[in-house]
């Protein structure tokens, strides 16, 4: 997994590796009750035991507090 966010196309980008594809399923799991919470929703992809989540505010065009926020909670899960 790595340990920080990268910056790509205005996007704050992060992929996370799990063992196996369930630990992977349960931790979108939980980003998804967050995205709820923080009525931010990420875009993201899953392959097996990868998840790769890419934050940015649509409306705006960039990287905003929103995005750092939910970031910020995804990492303390």
């Amino acid at each position: 997994m790595t340990t920080t966010w990268k910056t790509e196309n205005n996007k704050l980008v992060k992929e996370f590796i799990f063992q196996d594809f369930k630990q992977a399923w349960a931790f979108m799991s939980r980003v998804a009750e967050l995205s709820e919470q923080y009525n931010h929703h990420p875009d993201w992809y899953n392959s097996y035991n990868k998840v790769r989540i890419e934050l940015t505010t649509h409306d705006q065009g960039k990287i905003t507090d929103k995005d750092l926020q939910l970031a910020k909670a995804i990492d303390e899960l």
